[in-house]
């Protein structure tokens, strides 16, 4: 069993920034490929970055491209997202994924089997 907890969400002016951060707990020797996806009101939950368990691995969707970052730390079970350059169209729950298999498509909502909660993040204009 595995367990993800965001934090770091909030509300921000475009142009600002926001550190998101996902903790793992339980089994997290297990934990392969990580991502962040998100939803607003209304639509689907969309894919933003992900990264495998070495960092061999990035993938960015082309609308957060060269703004965003992902990374994490193994030793701490954790990955971040580095949100600079904020638009109004990033306002979203965000919500943290863990795969336990790897090797598979990062921005693949079905790869993943583990969810966090969300945390919202609202962008003002």
């Amino acid at each position: 069993q595995l367990q993800l907890v965001e934090s770091g969400g909030g509300l921000v002016q475009a142009g600002g920034s926001l550190r998101l951060s996902c903790a793992a707990s339980g089994r997290t020797f297990r934990i392969s490929d990580m991502a962040w996806f998100r939803q607003a009101p209304g639509k689907e939950r969309e894919f933003v970055a992900g990264i495998a368990r070495n960092t061999e691995r990035e993938l960015y969707a082309d609308s957060v491209k060269g703004r965003f970052t992902i990374s994490r730390d193994n030793a701490k079970s954790t990955v971040y997202l580095q949100m600079n350059s904020l638009k109004p169209e990033d306002t979203a729950i965000y919500l943290c994924a863990a795969d336990m298999l790897g090797g598979g498509r990062l921005e693949f909502l079905n790869e993943y089997d583990s969810w966090g909660q969300g945390t919202q993040v609202t962008v003002s204009s």
